[in-house]
């Protein structure tokens, strides 16, 4: 079922949470709606679901308007970040609730109840847990739960509110991933909240950026995670390095860096920031080329595969370098030593917001 959202306006008293958002979410894909804390992701889900009233706009399902549909006639399961699962119940009798309290004529008969239940369970992987209560599953198992006990109505639509903002990164990680495998399998439309910007890169067909009540960006996720939009996407998305300065003449001065930015090529100055992540950047001990500057190493993390590393132009902002553990063990460097700084792109941003192509 496809969703469309149409100029939807959201107050609560002066604040607006959702400001005059449009937005398409075709039949089967699955959406990540992805922003910080007060960006309006959780109130535009709630009002798809019909769990708010949107002050002006419009939500249709299907090309029909559903803006005044009660929430129990929209065909929606919701799963929340706490599961609300029945305490008392077992994990069998909460993925029955839904069709057991069904008006008598509408409800299945016990044996198709029990037959549903046991295949929902078995599509969770969580068959063999059938008689236990939830007190006594994992936080995943849990969730897991939670799912099949939406999925168990048979919605239109599947919406997940921080599905797992409450487990640890390790459990997180394997639902995510069990999350995205069940969604191709059953190819329901799918609306998801997260401020985890790995976990909507990972799991969404397409990710929603959501600032202040509006949409910053919307795409695929490599779209927005090569081509951010916006200085905010840029910064939002990961680890990132900002170089303020100006572009005049057809080049883009920040700082200590000194670009080619063709995109702005009269003579009258206008403020810029250039934007590179960590891994962007290339060290050296030799200017060679040019088109960097030099930086002093202050600190180097070595856990892992990636080695990360700060230095300092001798300006006020630390520096953010990612190499592999290779390059680190190729050139070695120390704590102290001046090195030549590189990017092999930087993301010029005209202020207040008007953006460019990447300049190398």
């Amino acid at each position: 079922m496809s969703i469309e959202v149409r100029k939807v306006t959201k107050r609560f008293g002066d604040f607006v949470a959702v400001n005059d958002i449009s937005l398409t979410v075709p039949s089967g894909e699955l959406v990540a709606l992805l922003g910080p804390s007060g960006s309006g992701k959780t109130s535009l889900l709630r009002i798809i679901a019909g769990l708010e009233r949107p002050d002006a706009g419009q939500v249709l399902f299907e090309g029909e308007d559903a803006t005044t549909r009660d929430v129990r006639h929209r065909g929606v399961g919701f799963v929340f970040q706490h599961y609300a699962l029945f305490r008392h119940l077992t994990v069998f009798e909460n993925v029955a609730f839904g069709l057991r309290v069904r008006p008598r004529a509408a409800r299945p008969a016990p044996a198709v109840i029990r037959k549903k239940v046991m295949s929902l369970l078995k599509l969770v992987q969580l068959d063999w847990l059938a008689n236990r209560l939830p007190s006594e599953l994992s936080g995943g198992q849990r969730q897991r739960v939670a799912l099949a006990r939406a999925l168990a109505v048979e919605p239109r639509m599947l919406l997940l509110d921080e599905p797992f903002g409450s487990l640890d990164a390790k459990v997180r990680q394997e639902l995510r991933r069990w999350l995205r495998r069940l969604h191709d399998d059953i190819r329901l439309t799918s609306v998801f909240v997260t401020h985890d910007q790995e976990e909507a890169l990972e799991v969404a067909d397409r990710v929603v950026v959501m600032n202040q009540g509006k949409i910053e960006q919307l795409g695929t996720p490599q779209d927005i995670f090569d081509h951010p939009a916006t200085p905010f996407v840029m910064k939002f998305m990961g680890s990132v390095n900002v170089f303020h300065g100006r572009v005049e003449g057809g080049k883009a001065l920040l700082g200590p860096l000194a670009v080619d930015y063709p995109g702005h090529p009269h003579a009258e100055a206008r403020p810029a920031s250039g934007f590179s992540r960590p891994y962007e950047l290339d060290l050296g001990r030799h200017e060679g080329a040019g088109g960097g500057f030099w930086a002093t190493l202050r600190h180097v993390n070595p856990a892992g595969a990636v080695i990360k590393l700060e230095l300092t132009d001798g300006g006020d902002s630390a520096i953010q370098v990612e190499i592999t553990r290779e390059q680190f063990e190729a050139l070695h460097p120390k704590p102290g030593e001046r090195l030549y700084v590189r990017p092999r792109q930087v993301r010029v941003f005209l202020e207040p917001g008007e953006a460019r192509a990447p300049s190398e």
